[in-house]
C-alpha cells in the first residue's frame, strides 16, 4: 500500500513539474553566408557562433532562457543580406541580431537595424565605413582595419624610429589600414602621404628610391603575403634596409615558404593569436574538441560575437532593446580577439587590434621585436 502511495505521489509530481511552462528562447538572428564567394570563410564565422550557442545552453542558457540561432544564407550578396536583415529586423521573435560576414554586408545590414532599432553585434565587418554615421544600435565586435597599424607604431615609438614610409596596395581594405597608421602616427611621427602600389607588383625600386630619399626609418605596409614577399626580394637586390620593416603579410606562413630564411626579423600582424590571453586560450581549447581542427579568425569573429552580445544582456538584465544598447555601450572584456571596447557614439570598436609577430627561426613571435633590422650584409646563415 505504501509502495502504491509513493508511487501515485511521484507521478502527481511528475505531472506537475510537465505542466510548468517553459520559457522560450531567445532568438538571434543572423544572415551568413552559406553559398558564393564567402561561402568557406563565413563557415567558420558560423561555427563560431554555433559553439558559443552550445556553451550557453550548456551552462543554463541567457537570463535562464535558451539561445535559438536563426540563421539566413545571403549567398555571398551584400543586397541579398541587406533584404534579409530588413526581414529579420522586422520579426518580432527575433530578440537580437549578429551581423552578417563581410564589410560591405555588414554596411547594409547595420542600415536596416537602426532603421527598426533593433541590436546588432558587427561581429565580421572591420571598415570603418560601418560605424562612420553615429548610430545607437549596432556595436563592433570585429578587429577595425584602421587599427591594423597601431602595435607597430608603439614599437617605432620605443625604438625612437620617427620617420615613416607608408605604403599600401590598391584595395580598399589594404588602403584603409593605412590611411588609419598614418592618421594615429601624425602625432609625434614623420610621415608623407600613403604610397600605393598595383596587385601584382613584383618590383618596388622605385618605392625604396622615394624612401631612401626620405630617409625613412621604418617601413610599413599593408597588402598580401605575395606583396610583402617582393619587397623583400627587392631590398635584398638592392641593398636596402630601413630600421624597422613591417609587412601586413609577413605573419603568414607561406611568407617564410616564399623567402627562407630571407623571411627573418620581419615584422608583420595577426588579429587573433591563440597564444596570447585566457579568453582566447579558452575558445581555442573548447573550439578543437568541437570541430577537431584549429580555429581560425572568422570562428573567433563569430565566437566574439555571442561573447559580446550574451554580456551585455548579462549586464542589463533584460531583452529590452534600449537596455541592451546601453549596456553594449558600456561593456568592457575580455574576449578571443582582445578587449572589448567600443566609442558609445558610433559602436565603433576602440580595444582590439592585430598582434605585432617577428619571424624568428621561421617562426612568427609575438613579444619584444629584436631591431634594428638587419643590413644585408651583417645577416649570418641559421643552422
Amino acid at each position: 500500500m505504501n509502495t502504491i502511495r509513493l508511487l501515485l505521489v511521484w507521478l502527481a509530481g511528475l505531472s506537475s513539474a510537465l505542466a510548468q511552462p517553459v520559457a522560450p528562447s531567445i532568438v538571434v538572428g543572423a544572415t551568413i553566408s552559406q553559398s558564393g564567394a564567402h561561402a568557406e570563410l563565413a563557415a567558420d564565422y558560423l561555427k563560431g557562433l554555433q559553439l558559443w550557442r552550445e556553451q550557453m545552453n550548456e551552462s543554463g542558457g541567457l537570463l535562464g532562457r535558451r539561445i535559438e540561432l536563426r540563421v539566413l544564407d545571403d549567398a555571398s550578396r551584400a543586397v541579398r543580406a541587406r533584404e534579409l536583415y530588413a526581414e529579420l529586423a522586422r520579426d518580432k521573435s527575433v530578440h537580437f541580431l549578429i551581423g552578417p560576414y563581410g564589410s560591405a554586408a555588414s554596411l547594409l545590414a547595420a542600415a536596416e537595424a537602426e532603421a527598426a532599432r533593433r541590436i546588432m553585434v558587427n561581429g565580421a565587418g572591420p571598415a570603418a565605413a560601418v560605424h562612420s554615421r553615429p548610430g545607437r544600435y549596432v556595436f563592433q565586435a570585429a578587429v577595425p582595419y584602421a587599427a591594423y597599424g597601431t602595435g607597430v607604431l608603439r614599437v617605432a615609438e620605443a625604438a625612437e624610429l620617427r620617420r615613416l614610409f607608408i605604403i599600401a596596395r590598391d584595395d580598399a581594405a589594404s588602403l584603409e589600414m593605412a590611411e588609419g597608421t598614418r592618421n594615429a602616427a601624425a602625432n609625434g611621427f614623420v610621415a608623407g602621404e600613403v604610397e600605393s602600389y598595383r596587385p601584382g607588383t613584383a618590383d618596388f625600386a622605385a618605392h625604396v628610391a622615394k624612401a631612401r630619399a626620405a630617409k625613412a626609418e621604418a617601413w610599413i605596409a599593408f597588402g598580401d603575403v605575395r606583396d610583402a614577399a617582393e619587397m623583400v626580394k627587392t631590398f635584398k637586390r638592392l641593398d636596402y634596409a630601413p630600421a624597422l620593416f613591417f609587412a601586413l603579410g609577413a605573419a603568414h606562413p607561406r611568407f617564410i615558404a616564399l623567402l627562407g630564411q630571407d623571411a627573418e626579423f620581419s615584422l608583420g600582424a595577426v588579429e587573433f593569436d591563440p597564444r596570447l590571453g585566457e579568453a582566447a586560450r579558452d575558445f581555442v581549447k573548447a573550439y578543437l574538441a568541437r570541430w577537431t581542427v584549429p580555429p581560425q579568425l572568422a570562428a573567433a569573429e563569430g565566437y566574439t560575437a555571442g561573447a559580446v552580445l550574451a554580456a551585455a544582456v548579462r549586464n542589463a538584465g533584460t531583452l529590452d532593446q534600449e537596455g541592451v544598447r546601453g549596456a553594449l555601450a558600456r561593456l568592457e572584456l575580455q574576449t578571443p580577439l582582445g578587449p572589448y571596447r567600443v566609442a558609445p557614439a558610433t559602436g565603433a570598436q576602440t580595444g582590439f587590434e592585430p598582434t605585432v609577430v617577428q619571424i624568428i627561426k621561421g617562426r612568427a613571435e609575438p613579444g619584444t621585436p629584436l631591431l634594428p633590422y638587419p643590413q644585408w650584409n651583417e645577416r649570418a646563415l641559421i643552422k
